[in-house]
């Protein structure tokens, strides 16, 4: 047997392991991340009964196979995320007992893990109850994209879990609306002072020169954000404001608008996740900012058409995690996707 032939039968044999699961809602990713990968979803069955119960199970075999499950955790449009929750929970518990080797939860958007730690007394930290949950049911690792905080995401959880970042997916489009116009990365705020390093620094990897780089001072207290620091230089740049998710938009609308009154060009908002609560439509038409960009992993349900819609890009992310989950299936380093970077 040749070389060949065995690498073209072990690569077969590798993809009849794979068996990768969208879960309803989340179909229209999945079914992209599938093709990504060059294979079809798998198929399950889902049920609801009269008294808001509800069954799930695979319907293809998953005895010994490597299974993702692809479920993105927001609320809406039809089900809550504590319902979303419940379904996967229940899910991955029913391909453990169908004999799956190992099941990752793929959760682009994962609920609840901006509650990572104690704001007030007694207060719960609820990422550590759900990853309690995800290990209860047997799960074997998780992966989700720009979640809030990595370093509580990581500590939470006690199986593998991959934080990945937006960055691959933003770069290339950044630096076609830059072309070689000065560039400015800016965080909202302090805690996000990483994310945004990740991004200036694939992106000065991409464009072969320094990119600047800017944060907000924000202080939030009894619902009320204060704080009036601008640090950095954004004179006569593209801004690209980065963030994990737009919740109402105000926080985005303040970085813009004093990147603004330092002299920026124009601005840019990228995150991961568009959650588009009610007062988005509103807050983000604000003229100081120029576009939206975010991913798939939310669709934009909650916005009416109008100027927000007008200046929203959505991209997919089905590329990154079919990468990640093409990564994990045979064992390659993800180092290059995460937002802790080496």
């Amino acid at each position: 047997m040749t070389g060949q032939s065995w690498s073209s039968r072990l690569a077969v044999a590798e993809a009849k392991r794979l068996r990768v699961f969208a879960l309803n809602g989340t179909e229209e990713l999945g079914s992209k991340i599938a093709e990504s990968l060059g294979c079809g979803l798998a198929r399950h069955e889902e049920r609801s009964f009269e008294d808001g119960e509800h069954k799930i199970r695979p319907l293809d075999t998953v005895a010994g196979c490597d299974v993702f499950v692809v479920h993105s955790l927001h609320g809406g449009p039809q089900e809550s995320p504590n319902d979303k929750l419940c379904r996967l929970l229940f899910f991955i518990g029913a391909l453990k007992d169908a004999g799956a080797a190992k099941v990752t939860a793929v959760t682009p958007y994962l609920c609840y893990a901006r509650k990572d730690r104690r704001t007030k007394a007694n207060d719960p930290v609820t990422i550590r109850y759900l990853a309690s949950l995800f290990e209860a049911v047997g799960t074997d690792a998780i992966v989700t994209l720009e979640v809030h905080n990595e370093a509580a995401f990581e500590n939470a959880f006690r199986c593998p879990s991959v934080a990945l970042t937006t960055a691959p997916l933003l770069v290339g489009k950044i630096k076609a609306m830059a072309g070689d116009k000065p560039i400015c990365v800016v965080s909202p705020d302090l805690g996000g002072g990483k994310r945004a390093d990740v991004l200036r620094e694939a992106l000065e990897t991409a464009v072969g020169r320094p990119i600047r780089k800017a944060f907000v001072e924000k202080h939030r207290s009894g619902g009320v954000v204060s704080g009036d620091l601008f640090a950095g230089d954004a004179a006569n740049a593209l801004c690209i404001v980065v963030d994990d998710l737009i919740s109402t938009g105000g926080t985005l609308v303040r970085a813009a608008k004093a990147a603004r009154a330092h002299g920026a060009r124009e601005v840019i908002a990228c995150v991961a996740h568009g959650l588009f609560m009610p007062g988005a439509e509103t807050a983000l038409a604000d003229s100081a900012l120029d576009r939206i960009i975010a991913t798939d992993t939310v669709p934009p349900f909650r916005l009416p058409h109008g100027p927000v819609l007008a200046k929203l890009e959505v991209i997919s992310a089905a590329p990154l995690l079919a990468e990640a989950i093409r990564r994990l299936h045979v064992n390659e380093p993800l180092n290059d996707l995460l937002m802790y970077q080496a």
